[in-house]
């Protein structure tokens, strides 16, 4: 499960967030994901709450926006469906090669958090 991975960069790049505003206790991290990093947004989630079930940021929240890739024909200029469970490369209805955009985010976004004594956010 390389979510647990992914869960530990995403936690260790939101700690230094905070540290560079103080320091303070996590509530909320805000992650984009797009659907070809191969991560499995539920089991990134329970990676986080795993992750941070020990630690002073116990509970703060993993807020992951979920991003779709698009396929594309240049010579029909026209958006094509994704067949389930596979990317088809060629256009079904000419038979060129598809272009792929998008889908390959994963980006800390925002980082909600609480300074010593009061809250914060970066």
């Amino acid at each position: 499960m390389h979510e647990l991975s992914i869960a530990a960069e995403v936690y260790r790049t939101s700690k230094d967030a905070v540290a560079g505003h103080g320091g303070g206790r996590l509530v909320a991290v805000r992650l984009v994901v797009g659907e070809l990093t191969a991560i499995e947004p539920e089991l990134l989630g329970f990676a986080w709450e795993a992750l941070l079930k020990q630690s002073d940021d116990a509970g703060a929240r993993l807020d992951v926006e979920w991003r779709s890739a698009r396929q594309h024909c240049a010579a029909c200029d026209a958006a094509k469906p994704r067949g389930e469970g596979t990317w088809l490369r060629l256009c079904p209805d000419c038979g060129q090669p598809l272009t792929v955009e998008g889908g390959d985010e994963l980006d800390v976004l925002s980082v909600e958090f609480e300074q010593d004594g009061g809250g914060g956010h970066d």
